[in-house]
């Protein structure tokens, strides 16, 4: 267990423990951030700390699970989005697809009566964090890229919108496409009807 990993897991579960409940949940835009404090937190803490770790965990939110789950209570309501048409391509981000799913991700993106939403059958987009980053690697990296993902937005018309939930994610679309992807909650905001 890496030290460093186990202390930040720690702090933020004490800092985070009295604040975050079912009424006041844990939102977050960055799959791998916010799913770390499902997948990994309650397995880092300390005995003392685990039931803590544990009601956090259940609490802790993709911004598209809070979202959708709004959509089911009626909260928010496809007559507040435009009724336009549109065509949104998804890449799902690897841990996401593990952990939790990408079903809110489409929910959310499909609210709007017109949008088409497909998601791409991709595995990783090939940056695997700071993976495609590091010189040794980036080779591999785009060529786990070009496996199905790059084909697929590269195959998208102009008018399509290219979406990905994980920032290293949208960097590796532009960088092996030279398209850019928006995170699913860039594309809600723009279909809200003004």
């Amino acid at each position: 267990m890496d030290k460093a990993s186990k202390k930040i897991a720690i702090q933020n579960v004490k800092l985070l423990k009295d604040i975050i409940t079912e009424n006041t949940p844990l939102l977050g835009i960055e799959p791998s951030a916010i799913l770390a404090f499902r997948d990994e937190y309650p397995e880092l803490v300390d005995e003392d700390l685990q039931e803590d770790a544990d009601k956090l965990a259940k609490n802790a939110l993709l911004f598209e699970e809070f979202i959708a789950s709004e959509i089911e209570k009626g909260n928010i309501k496809q007559t507040e989005f435009t009724s336009r048409e549109k065509q949104v391509m998804l890449h799902g981000h690897c841990q996401q697809k593990a952990v939790a799913s990408t079903e809110p991700t489409k929910k959310m993106l499909s609210l709007p009566a017109n949008y088409t939403v497909k998601e791409i059958p991709s595995g990783c987009c090939g940056m695997a964090g700071s993976f495609g980053y590091e010189k040794e690697h980036y080779d591999l990296s785009m060529k786990i890229g070009e496996l199905v993902l790059f084909p697929a937005v590269r195959s998208a018309d102009e008018e399509t919108i290219i979406t990905a939930p994980g920032t290293s994610c949208r960097h590796q679309i532009n960088d092996g496409t030279g398209r850019t992807a928006s995170h699913p909650v860039e594309i809600l905001y723009e279909a809200l009807d003004r």
